[in-house]
């Protein structure tokens, strides 16, 4: 996309334009794909990373703000780096207890990183987290009127909103006994309906 036509859309998403919002999604998904690859040393697996990476592409896009002068690109990375290091954050959580000075992987120097100095580095303050606990009960609250059953379930098993570790596609194939390419499916179309009702 040319940065003329980027620019274009940018003005339609700013005035509500959904078809906006969904060619901005599509174009930008190669994005994702750029930010996913730097947590490759991590043990998520790589479609698991994809699909984390595109929810945060999506929260980027409805809540960009033309007028704050950044780029979309620059944004939308950072909200989908943002949901990967919450996703990572949450699994580790319930995989094990969480030591503060334990490496979590490596930057692009080879430099270790642990988990302290990314909580460091996190812009987020307190009024954003507080904010964040209320965008995610509405988004569940809203996920139980929205979805339908299957799509509901599948999004609970995918990244462990029912408190459980979250599961592959493939694993929850071989559950509902349906196919991995069904899964992604299901889950692309879940998504696709929560994206237009997230309230930024």
């Amino acid at each position: 996309m040319s940065h003329e036509e980027e620019q274009t859309y940018i003005q339609k998403l700013k005035e509500g334009n959904e078809e906006a919002k969904k060619v901005l999604i599509e174009r930008n998904l190669r994005l994702v794909a750029h930010v996913c690859k730097k947590y490759a040393w991590s043990n998520v697996d790589q479609d698991d990373l994809i699909s984390i990476g595109t929810i945060g592409l999506i929260k980027g896009i409805n809540s960009f703000n033309p007028d704050k002068n950044i780029k979309l690109a620059t944004y939308t990375a950072k909200c989908i780096e943002n949901e990967i290091l919450m996703f990572m954050r949450a699994s580790k959580k319930q995989n094990q207890e969480v030591y503060l000075n334990e490496p979590i992987g490596k930057d692009k120097d080879d430099n270790i990183v642990t988990l302290q100095e990314v909580l460091e580095n996190d812009e987020k303050n307190i009024e954003d987290a507080v904010d964040m606990k209320f965008k995610i009960k509405e988004l569940y609250d809203k996920m139980k009127y929205i979805l339908q059953d299957r799509e509901k379930v599948i999004l609970e098993m995918r990244f462990g909103l029912d408190g459980s570790k979250p599961k592959t596609q493939k694993e929850i194939a071989k559950l509902l006994n349906i196919s991995r390419s069904y899964v992604s499916r299901i889950e692309t179309k879940a998504i696709g309906k929560l994206s237009k009702e997230i309230q930024e």
